[in-house]
C-alpha cells in the first residue's frame, strides 16, 4: 500500500510539473513572463487563446536534463539556429517517455504527451488539466511523436513494443488516441525519429538508426493501413552513432522543409538541414550548439 501511495503521489507530481511548465512556456511565448514557482496559477475551465493559420510546422526543441530532471525550452531564431533557453522547471526526472506533438487549437499548440509508470496522458498547451490517456503503454521500448502519417488531421504518435513491432496511434482532436495500428514488425533496437516530409512529397516520414549507426528515411504513405503505413526506405548513410540523441524540431530553419538535430557524444549541437530531396535529404551539417547538449538524456 505504501508503494501504491507513493506510485501515485509521483504521477501526480510529474502531471502538476507539466501543467504548470506548459502554462508558463505558452506565457513566456506570448511575451508574458510568469514565476513558475510557486504561485503560478492555471484557470480550471479555460481553453486559452484560440490561434488561427495553418498547423505549426516549426516547434520548440525541448530538453530534459538527466541529472536534474528540469526541463528546457529551445525556440527557434528563424535563421537555423536557436534562441536562449526557456526554463520549464523540474518535476520530469520520472517522465519515462516524453513526446512534444502540436494537436490541439488546430495544430497551433504545443502539447505534451507523458508516460508515468504505465500510464500514458496528455496535456493541452492552453487546456485546464492533463487527462488520462490510458494505461499498459509500459509495453513500449519507444514512443514518439511523427506529425500526420496516418491522413488525418492531427499528428500521430509511433510506438514500439519489446518485440520490435511498431504501431501507430492517431490523434483526435481532444488529444485521445485512435485503436492502434500495426505498422510492422522487425524495428527493434532502432532508433526513431520524426516530425514531418523529409522525402519531399508531402507525407510525414519516419527515420531510423540502426544499431551499426546508419541513417535510414522510411517513406511515410500518408494512410492508415495495416503494414502500409511506411513504404519505401531510402539510405542516408553511416556514421550516426557518433550522435548521442537525434530529434525534429520541424522546419528550423524556415525554408519549408523540415530539419534534423543531433547532439554528439561531445556536447555539441547540430542542425542537419532538410533539403526535400529523397536521395541526398540533408546538406552538410551546421553547428548550433557549442558545448552542454551532452546533459540532455532526452531531445523532443
Amino acid at each position: 500500500m505504501l508503494l501504491q501511495s507513493m506510485n501515485r503521489s509521483l504521477r501526480r507530481a510529474v502531471i502538476c510539473a507539466l501543467g504548470l511548465a506548459l502554462a508558463a512556456f505558452a506565457a513566456n511565448a506570448l511575451g508574458v513572463i510568469r514565476p513558475l514557482w510557486p504561485g503560478l496559477t492555471v484557470n480550471a475551465g479555460s481553453q486559452g487563446p484560440q490561434q488561427a493559420g495553418p498547423p505549426l510546422k516549426t516547434f520548440p526543441l525541448f530538453a530534459r536534463n538527466a541529472s536534474t530532471g528540469k526541463l528546457r525550452a529551445y525556440e527557434a531564431n528563424g535563421t537555423g539556429g536557436l534562441k536562449a533557453a526557456y526554463e520549464l522547471g523540474g518535476g520530469f526526472g520520472e517522465a519515462t517517455a516524453l513526446v512534444q506533438a502540436n494537436v490541439s487549437e488546430g495544430g497551433r499548440a504545443h502539447d505534451l504527451y507523458h508516460r508515468a509508470g504505465g500510464t500514458l496522458y496528455y496535456t493541452a498547451e492552453h487546456g485546464n488539466d492533463t487527462k488520462v490517456i490510458g494505461g499498459g503503454w509500459e509495453s513500449y521500448d519507444t514512443i514518439v511523436s511523427v506529425g500526420n502519417m496516418g491522413g488525418s488531421a492531427e499528428p500521430d504518435l509511433i510506438a514500439r513494443d519489446a518485440s520490435g513491432y511498431l504501431w501507430l496511434y492517431q490523434s483526435k482532436p481532444d488529444g485521445t488516441l485512435e485503436v492502434r495500428l500495426r505498422v510492422g514488425v522487425g524495428w527493434g533496437g532502432m532508433t526513431l525519429v520524426g516530425r514531418g516530409d523529409y522525402t519531399g512529397d508531402g507525407k510525414a516520414d519516419l527515420l531510423a538508426r540502426f544499431g551499426d549507426g546508419t541513417l535510414n528515411i522510411y517513406a511515410g504513405t500518408g494512410s492508415a493501413t495495416v503494414d502500409a503505413v511506411v513504404a519505401t526506405r531510402y539510405a542516408v548513410g553511416g556514421g550516426w552513432q557518433a550522435y548521442k540523441t537525434l530529434a525534429s524540431a520541424g522546419d528550423t530553419d524556415g525554408d519549408g522543409k523540415t530539419d534534423l538535430i543531433a547532439a554528439d557524444t561531445a556536447g555539441a549541437l547540430w542542425l542537419f538541414k532538410g533539403t526535400g530531396n529523397a536521395a541526398a535529404p540533408f546538406a552538410p551539417r551546421v553547428q548550433i550548439g557549442t558545448s552542454g547538449w551532452a546533459a540532455f538524456d532526452v531531445l523532443f
